[in-house]
C-alpha cells in the first residue's frame, strides 16, 4: 500500500480508501470480515455518511477493538447547526467511538446551501464547537459541484475536500490543483462513475496517476472487489491499452448518465431510478437485451409509471433532467 498525507490534517491515509456506500447491502458478520481484511491489505482510512443508512453501524461494529488502526470520516446533510449536532451524536453512536477523525459538510449543492451552512446559527457552527471539544479532529466539505468547492477554497476552515473524480469526469482536475496548493487534501469519489466504468482496476490507476489527489474511496461490499482494487497500486502505470479502453468507455458514456448516487429517491411512484438506468446501459452498451429485459420486467414499478413531479431533479447533484431519460427507459423496454 502507499500512503499520502491528508493535507493540513497530518493524516497520513492509504492512497486506496475505503468507501462506505456498498457495505450496506451486508450483514454484521460479512462487514466484519471484509473490513478486517481491508486493514490487513494497509487500508486505514474509511469514508461514510450519516445517508447511507446502516453504513455508520456496521462499520462501527466492524471496528470494536481495531479503531485505533484507522481515520474515521463521515459527513451529514443537516444544514442547521442543532441538526448538524444531533448527527454528529447519531454518527459517534453508530461508530461506537468517542471521536471522528474527519467530519464532512455533505453535499453542498448551491449557493444558498453554502451560505446557510455557512451564516450564524449553520452547520459549520456544530462542526467548530465539536472540534473545540476535540471530539471531531478535522473539517471537510463535500460537493458534485465545481462552483461550490472553488467557493469553499476561499475558506481556511477546510481541511478537505470531496469530489467526484474519474477516466468519464475530470472537470476537478484545476481545483484539485489549487486545492493541493493550499494543502488542502483531496478525497477522489466516485471512481467508477457510479459503476458505469466497467475496469475498476484501470479506473483506480487513472485516479492514482494524479498527483494532486490524496486517496480514492471506491465502495466495496466483498474480499474480491477489495483484493481487485488493492492491485492498482502494483500495477500503476496505466497501460496504453488501458488508456485506450477508458477513453472509449467515456467517450460512449457522455455527460448525461447516471451515477447511482441514489439521492434522487425515494420515488412517489416507486421507481428505482438509478436500477432502471443501469438496466438500459446494460441493454443498450453491453447487449444483454434479453437479460435486461427480464430483469426490468419483474421490477414493480417501471418508467412508464413516473407522473413527471420533477421532485428527482431537484435532488440530483447532476442536474440530470431525469424525467426525459425515463422516457427513454421507457421507449427501451416498454414497446
Amino acid at each position: 500500500m502507499q500512503y499520502r498525507v491528508l493535507g493540513k490534517t497530518g493524516m497520513e491515509v492509504s492512497r486506496i480508501s475505503f468507501g462506505g456506500i456498498p457495505i450496506q447491502q451486508l450483514n454484521q458478520e460479512d462487514s466484519n470480515k471484509l473490513i478486517e481484511k481491508a486493514l490487513e491489505q494497509g487500508i486505514n482510512f474509511i469514508d461514510t455518511a450519516r445517508g447511507y443508512s446502516v453504513s455508520e453501524s456496521l462499520i462501527g461494529g466492524a471496528l470494536q477493538g481495531k479503531r485505533q488502526q484507522v481515520f474515521l470520516a463521515t459527513k451529514s446533510m443537516a444544514r442547521d447547526k442543532e441538526g448538524f449536532k444531533q448527527d454528529i451524536e447519531i454518527s459517534l453512536n453508530n461508530l461506537k467511538t468517542d471521536y471522528i477523525d474527519l467530519y464532512q459538510l455533505h453535499n453542498i449543492t448551491n449557493l444558498q446551501e453554502f451560505e446557510k451552512v455557512m451564516a450564524k446559527g449553520g452547520a459549520l457552527e456544530a462542526l467548530q464547537e465539536y472540534r473545540d471539544k476535540g471530539v471531531i479532529k478535522h473539517i471537510g466539505i463535500t460537493s458534485h459541484s465545481v462552483d461550490i468547492i472553488e467557493k469553499a477554497l476561499e475558506y481556511d476552515v477546510f481541511e478537505t475536500i470531496q469530489y467526484p473524480y474519474n477516466a468519464v469526469e475530470t472537470q476537478g482536475s484545476e481545483l484539485f490543483r489549487k486545492a493541493y496548493e493550499k494543502n488542502i487534501g483531496i478525497i477522489g469519489m466516485k471512481p467508477f462513475a457510479g459503476g458505469a466504468i466497467t475496469n475498476a482496476r484501470a479506473a483506480l490507476k487513472f485516479i492514482l496517476q494524479n498527483q494532486h489527489i490524496t486517496c480514492a474511496i471506491p465502495g466495496m461490499c466483498s474480499i474480491e472487489q477489495l483484493m481487485d482494487n488493492i492491485k492498482a497500486i502494483d500495477e500503476m502505470p496505466l497501460t496504453q491499452a488501458e488508456k485506450e479502453a477508458l477513453s472509449k468507455e467515456a467517450s460512449e458514456l457522455g455527460e448525461r448518465f447516471c451515477r447511482r448516487c441514489g439521492y434522487c429517491q425515494p420515488c412517489p411512484k416507486g421507481i428505482n431510478i438509478p436500477v432502471v438506468f443501469v438496466m438500459e446501459s446494460y441493454y443498450k452498451r453491453y447487449n444483454l437485451m434479453e437479460w435486461a429485459q427480464t430483469r426490468y420486467d419483474s421490477m414493480p414499478s417501471k418508467a412508464s409509471d413516473c407522473e413527471k413531479c420533477g421532485l428527482c431533479e431537484t435532488r440530483c447533484p447532476y442536474q440530470l433532467p431525469i424525467r426525459e431519460m425515463l422516457e427513454s427507459v421507457k421507449d427501451t423496454f416498454e414497446k
